[in-house]
């Protein structure tokens, strides 16, 4: 796990290991300063003593403490260099990871989860990192220097950390294992809040449509509650380690310097100098303030070891869809066939999502489907351009399997346009070249023409110009839907798939979109899923679905005659229902 994580250092090694050696020097020069200190004191209490090397020393202790303040200062760029980097790389591997998954990949964390580990859990991450190129390195080597160092000055005074240390760490172990589980939780609970401001966000006019703010806010506060209570606990176990820190400090200045002025008045200080106390007050300080950072960095790598975790499972997620060794490169043309097709989500699935599919379209063709809520209309389509991989049997696009394709270039070969349509910030003209990015202003247009939205857009004071909000919410449902469409079309593909995608433009508008299809890109292979019998009644061929099956397949005329479904859509979308009465 480590090894994966620190792959993203990358570029910010020079800075990573500039910050160890400044490190290192920094806590050198910190136990050297207390020794000095120690001999300067010592000094002032001898006969004789010269002016000179006091200032010697003086200035020897002045030196240090510039070069001690300027190797932290520089260990502290270069570790917020370093960090910062790390973190940026890590949220940069996350999200081309992301890109890479399939729908399956996706909905296995759910996107949630996803933004919290990108978010949340590389924060976390990046505090530890800092925490151990900077205080997991300091800390260390000050406990080892400043403990040699007691015991080089104090001789049996420096005892007392043999009694304080065990004591120490015992209490801050346990605290930190006490408090880890509540931490631990707290990571999972953040996944289920940001789902519920994701879903309140996005489902803001239905929330408002039907007045639930005050019910959305109670569920929200519960949330926020549930993980308040979570960090409380933690952190009220954490503070202990204040409580006992003081003992500790407190406890080694008693007894170091009750025994050591014992020693000074018995010995006359022969034995054990002013200055060895105060550097043995120093060094003990030291000693309990590292241990007291050794605790802080294992509560903070405990946390975000969890967060690791989570983390090195987004990187080494095997995206389920993969091109193969030796791709196909070109699609040749728009023909799709099912042969004998079988699909479920998941292999846990009790039950599939198609059954037994077989089926084949010729280029160029302009193909209906009509079906229920859940009969598998999406899921039929999403084969195609392999969003998907078919459970059982093959789907094939130009004659080939599309297992064998480059997914790239399969994809780019089919347009989806979905009934839930997004557009991005930015300008129609913007947005329009998702679909081309090399389109002239005169394929934009045209393509715009041919989804009916030149004129909508025309209507605008900025033209094509025109500002996009976020999600499109400064349009019409309509609008935006035509706008998609001509996004798609941008594309040239050799099929194009609509999926409910002109439920909100009325039926007149509807008609000219496919008559402009079946003048202006006869060559296309055309697939419109669509609720209204409308929009399809003038297909080649019209598959009717049910549960998860094509239930028939035939012209309007045929499935009139044939199909009891069809017909009974077709009797209430006509008759409007009279015939219940």
């Amino acid at each position: 796990m480590l090894k994966r994580l620190l792959q993203c250092v990358r570029e910010y090694k020079t800075p990573t290991i500039l910050t160890l050696i400044f490190i290192v020097l920094e806590a050198i020069i910190e136990c050297l300063i207390p020794f000095l200190t120690s001999d300067l004191i010592n000094r002032f209490g001898e006969d004789g003593v010269e002016m000179n090397s006091l200032l010697k020393i003086g200035l020897l202790l002045v030196l240090l403490a510039i070069l001690s303040l300027g190797c932290g200062g520089i260990a502290g760029f270069t570790c917020a260099k370093a960090s910062a980097g790390f973190a940026k790389n890590l949220r940069r591997d996350l999200f081309y990871k992301v890109q890479d998954y399939s729908f399956e990949n996706i909905d296995k964390f759910s996107s949630s989860s996803l933004v919290t580990r990108m978010t949340t859990d590389v924060t976390n991450v990046q505090h530890a990192f800092m925490m151990i190129i900077r205080i997991a390195v300091r800390a260390p080597l000050m406990l080892i220097f400043s403990v040699i160092m007691a015991f080089y000055m104090g001789g049996f005074l420096a005892m007392a950390f043999v009694v304080v240390i065990p004591v120490l760490v015992f209490g801050l172990l346990l605290v930190a294992r006490k408090a880890m589980p509540a931490f631990r939780r707290v990571f999972k609970k953040y996944d289920r809040l940001n789902e519920s401001i994701e879903e309140n966000v996005r489902a803001m006019r239905v929330v408002k449509g039907f007045s639930r703010e005050e019910y959305e806010k109670e569920k929200f506060g519960i949330a926020a509650e549930d993980i308040r209570k979570d960090f409380t606990r933690a952190e009220r176990l954490v503070a202990l380690n204040s409580p006992l820190m003081q003992f500790c400090v407190y406890f080694n200045m008693i007894f170091v310097l009750s025994v050591g002025a014992y020693l000074i008045v018995r010995d006359g200080g022969s034995v054990l100098g002013v200055g060895d106390i105060s550097a043995m007050l120093t060094y003990g300080m030291q000693i309990l303030m590292q241990l007291m950072m050794i605790s802080m960095i294992y509560v903070m790598l405990t946390m975000s070891g969890e967060s690791m975790k989570r983390i090195v499972e987004v990187l080494e997620e095997v995206p389920t869809l993969k091109s193969p060794a030796d791709p196909v490169t070109e699609v040749c043309d728009g023909s799709v066939d099912f042969n004998n097709v079988n699909f479920k989500y998941s292999a846990r699935a009790k039950r599939n999502s198609l059954s037994d599919i077989d089926l084949h379209i010729k280029s160029g063709m302009t193909v209906g489907i009509i079906g229920g809520t859940g009969s598998g209309k999406t899921s039929f389509v999403q084969l195609i351009p392999r969003l998907y991989d078919v459970t059982e049997g093959s789907v094939c696009v130009g004659g080939v399997d599309v297992r064998k394709y480059d997914v790239e270039v399969l994809r780019g070969s089919v347009a989806m346009v979905l009934q839930k349509n997004l557009l991005f910030s930015g300008t129609i003209k913007e947005n329009l070249r998702w679909g081309n990015e090399n389109a002239t202003d005169e394929e934009i247009e045209e393509a715009c023409r041919l989804a009916q939205a030149h004129d909508f857009v025309q209507s605008f004071p900025e033209g094509y110009d025109t500002y996009i909000e976020q999600g499109g919410t400064n349009v019409s449902g309509g609008q935006k839907q035509r706008l998609c469409i001509a996004r798609a079309l941008l594309k040239k593909p050799k099929i194009l798939i609509l999926d409910d995608s002109t439920s909100a433009v009325d039926t007149k508008t509807d008609a000219m979109i496919r008559a402009g299809f079946k003048k202006f890109i006869p060559e296309t292979t055309k697939i419109i899923i669509a609720q209204r019998i409308a929009s399809v009644q003038d297909a080649d061929m019209i598959i009717v679905m049910d549960n998860g099956a094509i239930s028939a397949v035939g012209t309007h005329e045929e499935l009139l005659s044939t199909s009891e479904i069809y017909r009974e859509v077709y009797e209430q979308q006509t008759n409007g229902g009279d015939d219940d009465e």
